[in-house]
């Protein structure tokens, strides 16, 4: 699984070496994987810098009580927001954002997240790094 993990795009002869397995058992595995649910699909890890995304943050909301559906909803229309979770705790909502300067993430938490219905408060903190995702430790 960690192999997938590192490299969604190793090939199953790749992966049964990597393993000290058959191609055969390689390929069963990562069938039963597909299928009990465990795999649900595959993706590209984009850098934000790269892709014009120059600043990060995590902004927190606190919501209207019975409200989560409807947030939810219109949170995954912002194609700046990756990542959203509701959350126990002091806030309701934490999302990871992603803007190309200081001017549009304001704009962003300002006139387009605090504004929504249902939005009581917001909490927002600048990402000034971020570990790699890909399991390995980072290296500051």
């Amino acid at each position: 699984m960690e192999e997938l993990r590192a490299d969604g795009r190793l090939s199953m002869r790749a992966l049964a070496d990597k393993l000290h397995i058959s191609r055969a058992s390689a390929y069963s595995r990562v069938e039963r994987l597909h299928r009990d649910g465990v795999i649900t699909g595959y993706t590209a890890v984009v850098d934000p810098e790269r892709y014009g995304f120059g600043i990060s943050a995590y902004v927190y909301l606190k919501i209207s009580q019975h409200s989560w559906k409807a947030v939810r909803q219109r949170v995954l229309e912002i194609p700046e927001v990756w990542h959203g979770a509701l959350v126990s705790g002091d806030y309701d909502l934490v999302l990871l954002v992603r803007a190309p300067d200081a001017h549009s993430l304001r704009d962003l938490v300002l006139s387009r997240l605090q504004t929504m219905p249902d939005v009581t408060s917001s909490h927002t903190v600048l990402i000034l790094d971020e570990l790699p995702t890909d399991g390995h430790q980072p290296k500051f």
